[in-house]
């Protein structure tokens, strides 16, 4: 780790105590905030009289919002990047507990008439912005809710919201725990054609199974090595057959099996759907969102298909010439990764492997802080605090000296550590009675780790990942909102969400800021001019496949969440077969069974939400578009989009916000342009 000869100063901000916390005190506080929620509820039996009453109810509430969020934040963290037995069960003992309360809050009816009261009152128009917006959210919340519902609905819809979250906890347990009772241990001849640096990461997880010989393993950096690079065609065939299998009814272990799972939570959101008055789950879940209607992203997802269909046929046909000259006459799936890269080789003098020793995780991360200093005139800098693993990091921000955040950075690949990357905010930016809380937040990857005593070398795929993390992560810090119901990410419409981060890809694509993030390993040298050039040149390689890719996925996201009555598994099935024979151009083997690991729609929030990625890549290119017209670095621009996107949470809609900045609505033409679609090319 390069932090050895390293004096930080101390966290200025009050962070957990890693190094102290115990389960048992978790636990406490869990269920102290729960049992306080609780009491509030149930002490108020009636609006309160006057408006300043009314008033306070709100500010309560949001304190005790504010304890349930940190408590609750810390398990919910330890669980995702430290999973045991210990933790994994004090997380499922008290989730009960939790969506209980939430079901509760959600459904108090004078808690409800409180929020309408004051919104109808004559004062309500005098109140800040930033809560008439938290107001007029909570009151849409309410509805989505169940407030409305009596009886036997109003039971059931508690019933079914405490059996999704435990049904959304099992999905996700069974895709780790299947990721990690796979290990293959590798003879020399299977390591053909890896990179030396694959094969020590391969070596290193051996030792760690106090193993004499290299093991392939599930996590992405070991998958993504073998089927990149192997030159062993069975090999890449057994790890994609493992991979793609995961938690699933094809498995080699049926212990994990998610289809039970992901059939009841389709039957359980359909009926939740139709409990609050929509035909289906679709039409629930967009009610919260920036798009308008269930048809209108359909239609864009397919109207986007059509501009991808062309490059992608494209696409695939080199990828198959290119196979076929290796005498591969049938591509299949485990061949895809392998033959690609060899064509960018081929085409562009380009390998991921190349790349790799000019992107030093600890260069790549302080030129990450360099293009936000410029962007956005703040600072990062690394603090001491205690820390749950030592990969993990802590760091402040702070803008002209003053300490406005702080962030936390796990980014290694490692046992007992759920997949992908994700921010996640562990305090919001609250005005509090001990003056203002600032916002504190966890960013988590899954990058390919140390080997040896050298620091982490990555991809320049995971260049990308680490900057889109961060856009979040920035969305969560830079906000300027108090209320924190509306501070950051929270009360921002979900297909909009994702603006910040994909807005942050932009960078690891410009010239002058790839030299401010890469530096050569041994030789200190920036990214040589013909390296640099095969990057650029490389930029859209294959982004016809990939962008039909997401919409495959996007498109089975919405169908089965649009069906009525819910799917069984063999339909489900069927839908996802269906949507690739309209759409997809890469193959995919029979047992392919992506659905049963897709947590984003069964274990987070993009259950019928996964068009986001698309429908935010529009506004986020379209801002960046505004950049390539006036400077990339320029800081009045910079200035502007942290104004009037980041620093406004959820206090003005998606759409406003967008409008305040670009000046208009959003255009789809600089996505089509920044895919490679489109002749109107702009210098980045």
């Amino acid at each position: 780790m390069w932090h050895k000869d390293m004096t930080l100063e101390k966290a200025t901000l009050p962070v957990p105590q890693f190094d102290q916390i115990t389960l048992d005190q978790l636990k406490q506080q869990i269920e102290q905030a729960i049992a306080d929620g609780q009491a509030f509820l149930n002490d108020l039996q009636t609006v309160p009289d006057s408006i300043q009453q009314q008033l306070q109810m709100l500010e309560q509430i949001d304190t005790l919002e504010n304890s349930m969020s940190e408590a609750w934040g810390i398990l919910s963290h330890l669980n995702a990047v430290m999973n045991n037995a210990e933790t994994r069960e004090l997380y499922q003992a008290l989730l009960p507990g939790l969506s209980e309360y939430y079901t509760q809050l959600g459904q108090h009816v004078p808690l409800y008439q409180t929020y309408q009261h004051v919104y109808d009152a004559s004062l309500f128009d005098t109140l800040p912005p930033a809560q008439q917006s938290a107001i007029k959210l909570a009151l849409r919340d309410f509805k989505l809710s169940g407030v409305a519902l009596e009886g036997a609905a109003k039971k059931r819809y508690a019933e079914i919201s405490a059996r999704l979250s435990q049904l959304s906890s099992d999905f996700s347990n069974h895709v780790l725990d299947s990721t990690q009772a796979f290990s293959l241990p590798l003879s020399e001849d299977q390591l053909k054609g890896l990179p030396q640096s694959s094969i020590e990461l391969l070596k290193q997880y051996g030792q760690q199974r106090e193993l004499d010989q290299p093991v392939a393993t599930l996590d992405i950096p070991s998958y993504l090595a073998v089927m990149t690079y192997a030159d062993n065609r069975e090999l890449r065939e057994q790890l994609y057959r493992a991979y793609t299998t995961r938690a699933s009814d094809q498995a080699a272990d049926l212990q994990f099996d998610n289809t039970p799972v992901m059939v009841e939570i389709l039957s359980l959101r359909q009926e939740m759907a139709k409990l609050l008055g929509f035909d289906n789950y679709a039409e629930y879940s967009l009610a919260s969102k920036m798009a308008p209607d269930v048809e209108t992203v359909h239609q864009f997802l397919v109207d986007l298909a059509e501009h991808a269909k062309a490059p992608a046929e494209q696409e695939i046909a080199e990828l198959k010439n290119s196979a076929q000259a290796d005498g591969v006459e049938q591509l299949q799936p485990w061949d895809v990764s392998y033959y690609s890269e060899k064509l960018k080789i081929q085409k562009f003098n380009l390998s991921q492997e190349d790349l790799k020793p000019y992107f030093p995780a600890p260069k790549v991360i302080q030129g990450l802080f360099s293009v936000v200093n410029r962007l956005y005139g703040v600072q990062v800098i690394e603090r001491e605090a205690p820390v749950w693993h030592p990969d993990a990091r802590y760091y402040e921000l702070e803008d002209q000296g003053t300490v406005i955040g702080g962030f936390y950075f796990d980014l290694y690949a490692r046992n007992g550590k759920r997949g992908g990357a994700w921010m996640s905010g562990f305090r919001s930016r609250m005005q509090t009675e001990n003056g203002m809380q600032k916002p504190v937040c966890y960013m988590v990857g899954n990058f390919t780790p140390a080997v040896g005593d050298q620091p982490a070398q990555l991809t320049h795929d995971e260049v990308v990942t680490l900057f889109h993390e961060f856009g979040h992560g920035l969305h969560h810090m830079l906000t300027e909102v108090d209320n924190i119901s509306v501070a950051g990410t929270h009360g921002v419409a979900w297909d909009a969400v994702e603006l910040p981060s994909q807005f942050m890809e932009f960078w690891t694509w410009d010239t002058e800021s790839l030299q401010l993030i890469s530096q050569h390993i041994q030789t200190s040298e920036s990214l040589p001019e013909n390296l640099l050039k095969a990057l650029l040149d490389a930029r859209f390689f294959q982004s016809g496949m990939q962008t039909l890719r997401q919409i495959e996925f996007a498109l089975f996201d919405l169908t089965i969440h649009r069906k009525t009555p819910a799917l069984q598994a063999d339909q489900i099935q069927q839908t996802l077969n269906e949507i690739r024979q309209k759409y997809a151009v890469a193959p995919s083997a029979e047992y392919n069974r992506f659905q049963h690991s897709f947590s984003h729609i069964f274990a987070g929030g993009y259950a019928a939400g996964y068009y986001s990625y698309k429908w935010a890549e529009v506004l986020a290119s379209d801002a960046f578009d505004r950049f390539e017209q006036e400077g990339v670095f320029n800081t009045v621009t910079g200035k502007q989009f942290r104004t009037f996107i980041l620093a406004v949470g959820g206090k003005d809609s998606a759409l406003d916000a967008f409008i305040n900045f670009r000046g208009r609505e959003p255009k789809i033409d600089a996505l089509l342009r920044h895919q490679g679609w489109t002749n109107t090319s702009k210098n980045a």
